[in-house]
């Protein structure tokens, strides 16, 4: 861009000799011209004077700036395609903005003081032409060059067009002038721009092909695309980080909810196109057909991001491309966060070479990729996250641990699903357990399968097709109280993940559909979460498919039919708890990829259960051998030994001193009680 003096305001003092003619024209016919209070009021010499005055002349061809087509105003003429007039008109509408003399002069050809900048007749008589040329006056129509890319604005919209004023935006101002900053109807939350890198093989995020490719495509020509993601916040880092790449600055757009406003997508194009910059917005609004259809020019590159699928009726003839974005869009998680941690490292943190092997600059002391293996984050939240970890870990005066990384990429998860279960912040452990091999190693399984989806599935192809999800699915079957709920807990918390409860009595409705409906809600919320699902007495809903003798029947298999459909596209960790695994339907058995089975616990489990319980609580010293004896006796299951030892525990607290053999035994006997049955060593009445 030439330096202002050789473009714009070589221009205005040629538009000044312009319009000191006028001026002098004007004045030549006009007696009132020396009057001081001129353009204040109309006296009847002047009514008068216009009433005789002659029709004007038929238009001339507008006379042409010798100045032009260089400079600033040449080159936003080739941006905007702009025709010679419109150019002309543009000079005169913001010659006052840039020179304050222009201010009386064009009182003066108003013949009104007060209003001192170009109005469309005025602009038109500078140019040579005329508002009673229609070929002139369609330069102002609201779809012309000038208007549709907000380079013009009318205001006075009570006036007759000939009357009204032309303003220009402060932006389009600043440019012409040389100033790159940023447009002030931009400046704030909902917009940032981003300029080009310049090393982008050191940006864990240019990994994403699909980014990648969009990026060429969008600098050799302008491309419109929606790129739909199955995550928030996943697919919208990896294209700005490829655009930026390719050399493209970026302008990034977060709309409001209620969608932007129409002057505000006036702004962004103006912006992009001033800059040669491409248009990022996500995530989009829930109606963004407006937005896609003012954003959508045809000359500058636009990528829509959302979780929500393309319309075509969004902008029907705009040839918009629809793609669909990988999960996790292709990022490595790993690296990402070991980027961002080291970014945030402590100033004092060891030299590399106190911690060898390890590209942080310190020693986290465990493994990065098995921590932030479950978490299912975009970049952006891998930052957010990586910067609350380093908060957390400078709050507790330490290294960044597992701990922190967890806790923090927990929190980036959508907290929506509170809306529909009930949280469980994890606080047990494999330590905590008391199950057979079996089982015990079942649940490691689990564990495993859930931070290893994305490479069996995804990198190793091992997902067949139909739309199949990597959800990772368990059914936990026992009798009630051997430790199904405890176990999904554990296996959360072995995770780093919170455990969302599904209330039932929230989700069943006697409504027909609405039961499907509420469990859609919740099926959505944990695929954008991450975190572990549990259903318990999961047989509630997904029972067996009978065969239909009333309308009921049909209904409820409907419900079945779409529960069967909804797992299969599922993305999240679920665990279905059940005391009756007979009566899951077999077809919601084959979608499952565990099947564990609770057995009762014999007696050395029953005494390992006691000794669990009890192992905070002061015990009396023979208490091992009651315990024993009473794992014998009493026929408990690990949550029936849970709720003895706590009465247990009450009543030596109540007594004030240890627990004994006594309170254990009462604590059992109780629990019989309370199931109905008899108390070892009781006999019936007829015997």
């Amino acid at each position: 861009m030439s330096a202002p003096s050789e473009g714009v305001l070589a221009l205005l003092d040629e538009l000044r000799g312009r319009v000191a003619e006028l001026v002098e024209r004007r004045g030549s016919d006009d007696p009132t011209a020396a009057d001081p209070l001129r353009g204040l009021y109309v006296s009847p010499e002047t009514a008068q004077r216009l009433a005789t005055a002659s029709p004007p002349a038929p238009a001339s061809a507008p006379r042409p700036l010798e100045g032009e087509p260089g400079g600033s105003m040449g080159a936003l003429a080739e941006l905007f395609g702009l025709a010679p007039l419109d150019r002309q008109i543009l000079l005169a509408a913001l010659a006052p903005d840039v020179d304050r003399r222009f201010e009386p002069l064009y009182g003066f050809l108003n013949d009104d003081v007060g209003r001192r900048r170009a109005t469309v007749a005025l602009a038109l008589d500078l140019a040579g032409t005329g508002p009673h040329d229609p070929a002139a006056r369609a330069r102002f129509h609201p779809g012309a060059p000038l208007r549709a890319a907000g380079l013009l604005t009318l205001d006075e919209e009570d006036r007759p067009l000939p009357g009204r004023a032309l303003r220009v935006p402060e932006r389009v101002v600043a440019w012409l002038l040389g100033d790159e900053a940023l447009d002030p109807e931009l400046v704030g939350p909902s917009v940032e721009l981003l300029s080009p890198t310049d090393s982008p093989g050191a940006d864990p995020e240019v990994a994403d092909p699909l980014a990648a490719r969009l990026a060429e495509l969008a600098a050799a020509r302008p491309v419109l695309v929606h790129l739909r993601e199955r995550r928030e916040e996943t697919a919208a880092d990896p294209v700005v980080a490829a655009l930026r790449a390719a050399g493209l600055p970026v302008l990034r757009h977060l709309p409001p909810a209620g969608g932007s406003e129409a002057g505000t997508a006036v702004a962004l194009v103006r912006e992009a196109r001033l800059r040669g910059a491409a248009l990022v917005v996500a995530p989009l609004p829930p109606d963004p057909g407006a937005l896609v259809r003012s954003l959508a020019t045809g000359d500058v590159p636009v990528v829509f991001i959302g979780s929500e699928p393309y319309d075509p009726g969004w902008a029907p003839d705009a040839g918009l491309l629809a793609l669909d974005a990988p999960p996790r869009a292709g990022i490595d998680a790993p690296r990402a966060w070991r980027a961002e941690l080291a970014r945030h490292a402590p100033a004092d943190a060891p030299s590399p070479d106190s911690a060898p092997g390890s590209d942080l600059g310190f020693d986290l002391g465990f493994d990065l990729g098995e921590a932030v293996a479950p978490y299912r984050l975009g970049p952006a939240q891998i930052r957010r996250a990586a910067r609350a970890t380093a908060a957390l870990a400078a709050f507790d005066g330490t290294a960044p641990t597992a701990a922190h990384v967890q806790g923090s990429a927990r929190r980036q998860s959508a907290p929506l699903l509170d809306k529909h279960a009930r949280r469980i912040r994890p606080e047990v452990g494999f330590e905590d357990l008391v199950l057979p091999e079996e089982p015990l190693g079942m649940l490691r399984e689990l564990t495993q399968r859930a931070r290893h989806r994305d490479k069996v599935l995804g990198e190793w192809r091992l997902r067949t097709g139909g739309g199949r999800g990597r959800g990772v699915i368990a059914l936990f079957a026992g009798d009630s109280g051997t430790g199904k709920t405890l176990s999904a807990e554990v296996v959360a918390g072995e995770l780093g993940l919170d455990l969302y409860v599904v209330d039932l009595s929230a989700v069943v409705d006697k409504y027909i559909g609405e039961t499907e409906k509420n469990l859609e809600k919740i099926f959505v919320e944990a695929d954008r979460t991450d975190s572990v699902l549990l259903f318990d007495e999961a047989d509630a809903v997904f029972g067996k498919r009978s065969e239909v003798k009333s309308s009921h029947d049909r209904y409820a298999n409907l419900e079945s039919a779409y529960l069967l459909q909804r797992l299969e596209a599922f993305d999240g960790i679920a665990v279905l708890t059940t005391n009756l695994r007979a009566n899951i339907d077999d077809a919601f058995t084959r979608r499952l990829d565990l099947v564990v089975d609770f057995p009762f616990p014999d007696v050395e489990q029953r005494v390992a259960l006691w000794r669990a319980c009890l192992a905070g609580t002061p015990c009396a010293p023979d208490l091992d051998d009651d315990l024993t004896l009473c794992a014998k006796e009493f026929e408990l299951a690990g949550g029936g030994i849970r709720s003895a030892a706590v009465t247990a525990a009450y009543l030596a607290a109540g007594r004030g001193g240890p627990v004994s053999g006594a309170d254990v035994r009462a604590g059992a006997r109780r629990e019989y009680r309370k199931m109905g049955r008899l108390e070892p060593g009781t006999s019936l009445p007829w015997q």
